[in-house]
């Protein structure tokens, strides 16, 4: 299933640069000719869009945009103008930057990724910040949860697509013998596993382990790990066996209860947009009864909650 954006038919960049210039013009802005484009392009025509706006208009579009919008109507329509890698660099510097680290965006972002996503953000990051990714990640993390983000960046996870029963059988059994099935714990063999085999492999692997054990590998993760690395862990399994039930658990999880995480709602919408979002809404619907839609609406309000709205294909 695909995203609920796409490219637009019959695009002219520089007629939404025209649109764009004329709904900045004079006091207050027409949001809602904003949202009509932006949220109705793909992201490689919304690149075409801020150099036809720089040619005509002699500035840049993301720096208009931020002096005439503000709050998380600004933050998602700079973000969509944005690369879809070169906007998760940014949530990533974002989460490093300054005192303390939000490891919860590193986790969602590096631990969720296959291989090309990491090599585009990777240079992405290096290009926007003239700053190693890895070198960033090493000085704000330690140990086992450090260990597995590394490995995560060589971005080396094997991609072929045949599975060996066999070797699934025994990797299995290699995860039970490094975890449940001892005193104490190989969290390397972990990281070995999880960090570097395909993903219809670990698929088999999971299925195999759940044989062998009466029980899911995310219990077993649960008992045997704890803090970041369990949470990186267990966000690797769920990317792994269905990204759409991941990524609308993390949409609701930034929604329930008082208040709402605008930040992490964003990026999931901004980057699965393209992707499967489509596939999100139904997973979505299908574990909470109640539409993605719907709790957009209402937990979020005015120009941001219509832009989102748009993206979803709810308007």
């Amino acid at each position: 299933m695909p995203g609920t954006v796409k490219a637009a038919a019959n695009f002219n960049a520089e007629a939404d640069a025209q649109a764009l210039y004329k709904a900045f013009k004079g006091i207050g802005t027409d949001e809602k000719a904003v949202i009509a484009i932006v949220a109705n392009r793909s992201n490689a025509q919304r690149q075409q869009l801020k150099i036809a706006y720089k040619q005509a208009y002699g500035e840049d579009l993301v720096g208009r945009i931020k002096s005439e919008l503000s709050g998380n109507f600004e933050n998602i329509t700079v973000a969509l103008f944005n690369t879809p890698a070169g906007f998760l660099a940014s949530e990533l510097r974002k989460a490093m930057k300054g005192a303390g680290t939000d490891e919860a965006v590193l986790i969602e972002i590096l631990c969720s990724a296959d291989n090309n996503t990491i090599k585009a953000i990777t240079a992405a990051y290096k290009e926007q910040f003239s700053r190693d990714l890895e070198k960033d990640v090493v000085s704000e993390t330690s140990g086992h949860f450090r260990r597995l983000l590394v490995s995560l960046l060589t971005a080396h996870r094997d991609e072929s697509t045949t599975v060996d029963a066999a070797k699934a059988k025994a990797d299995a059994q290699d995860l039970y013998s490094a975890g449940e099935g001892k005193w104490g714990t190989d969290e390397s063999k972990f990281n070995m596993l999880l960090g570097s085999r395909s993903y219809p492999h670990l698929r088999a692997v999971f299925k195999e382990y759940g044989a062998i054990k009466g029980h899911a590998i995310e219990t077993a993760i649960d008992k045997e790990f704890s803090g970041d690395i369990k949470k990186g862990f267990l966000t690797v399994v769920a990317a792994v066996q269905d990204p759409a039930a991941y990524w609308a658990n993390r949409m609701y999880l930034a929604m329930k209860g008082a208040g709402t995480d605008d930040d992490t709602l964003v990026r999931a919408i901004v980057s699965r947009a393209e992707i499967d979002m489509e596939e999100i809404k139904v997973s979505f619907i299908g574990t909470h009864k109640k539409s993605l839609l719907n709790w957009v609406q209402s937990d979020c309000s005015g120009d941001y909650k219509r832009m989102i709205e748009a993206i979803l294909g709810g308007h």
